[in-house]
């Protein structure tokens, strides 16, 4: 029959008891489980056996108290259903994963406002670090960042003013690179096709707009957008729509990979060729781009590199070793693929 566990004086075990069973002083005890490189693998050994023994759990808000900080990230994105956004938080998971940071995730739902109550209720919980999709917080967004006392990381974008620290790449450039793509494969009534136009997708305009002008291309009647949420369904409809406007259309850029992958089902639907008739390019390169028949185009972002290089930068200000480099750029690649194959 196995005995149950007990301790002098019953209750929870605490780290004391462990240091008093181990026969070490409590602080090695909390050496060993915070950073167990710190500590002779015997001694580990030693700590383990007593813990196992007891059944100690530590207890996340003593150790909180202790350091005046949570060991725990606050992450805020504006979507948990994108695969763009996932795909940073994978990255943010990876990262973390052996770490005894617990991580705090935030849907800001693309709300200003929802930003700023998530971020007052996140800092109240004094995180380690917070991690945060953007560089257009509001005023007050701002200040409640500024005045949070950890590290932040803005995330998704390059700027010339960061909070703190910044990793991602320019959405501007990243939208010019591919309208210029289009212009080189010889195509000249080139479109813009956008939805739910955040900032993001507004500097992807805006470095359309550069493209179109420096070529002498420009047309506003090019320009199609909707503030509705993005989807496949909406591509198809909005392409209905631009060709409304402009039926010698030849090209399209896309503000984001839905968009494209709706404009090439209605150019099956009604028999336009790609990339003959027209050409198309998307923004992100999700897996569907490559799968694609044909295949498209698109502007590929590094997202899980991003919320790995987030985490990397937080830890390195958390250890007292904050990087020199407060703007990382890590751009962008342009996959050419056969919807822009002329």
């Amino acid at each position: 029959m196995i005995k149950p566990r007990s301790r002098r004086g019953g209750g929870r075990p605490t780290l004391s008891d462990v240091a008093r069973k181990a026969g070490v002083g409590a602080i090695t005890v909390s050496r060993a489980l915070r950073d167990p490189a710190r500590v002779s693998e015997e001694l580990r050994r030693q700590i383990q056996a007593a813990v196992d023994e007891l059944g100690y759990v530590p207890d996340p808000n003593a150790r909180a108290l202790a350091s005046a900080r949570a060991e725990v990230f606050g992450v805020l994105v504006p979507s948990l259903t994108n695969n763009v956004f996932a795909e940073v938080v994978r990255g943010i998971y990876d990262c973390l994963s052996d770490s005894p940071f617990r991580i705090q995730l935030g849907n800001t739902h693309y709300s200003g406002l929802e930003e700023e109550r998530l971020l007052q209720l996140f800092g109240s919980q004094r995180p380690a670090a917070l991690i945060i999709a953007g560089i257009d917080q509001t005023p007050a967004s701002r200040k409640l960042l500024e005045n949070a006392g950890c590290p932040v990381v803005q995330v998704m974008e390059t700027g010339p003013d960061p909070v703190d620290m910044m990793v991602g790449f320019s959405h501007l450039d990243g939208g010019r690179t591919a309208t210029e793509h289009l212009i080189e494969a010889g195509y000249r009534r080139i479109g813009f096709i956008g939805a739910r136009m955040d900032p993001r997708s507004q500097r992807r305009l805006a470095g359309y707009r550069v493209a179109m002008e420096k070529a002498g291309l420009s047309d506003p009647r090019l320009i199609t957008t909707t503030p509705v949420l993005s989807s496949v369904p909406l591509g198809r409809e909005l392409f209905r729509d631009a060709l409304a406007k402009m039926p010698t259309l030849d090209g399209v850029f896309c503000n984001n990979d839905d968009i494209a992958l709706g404009v090439l089902f209605e150019c099956h639907r009604a028999s336009i060729e790609v990339p003959k008739t027209i050409g198309i390019v998307g923004f992100n390169d999700l897996d569907m781009m490559q799968v694609a028949f044909p295949s498209i185009t698109s502007i590929r972002t590094h997202r899980y590199e991003i919320g790995r290089r987030a985490v990397a930068m937080a830890l390195a200000a958390i250890s007292g070793d904050r990087p020199r480099q407060r703007v990382v750029d890590l751009g962008f690649e342009l996959k050419r693929r056969e919807s822009t194959a002329r």
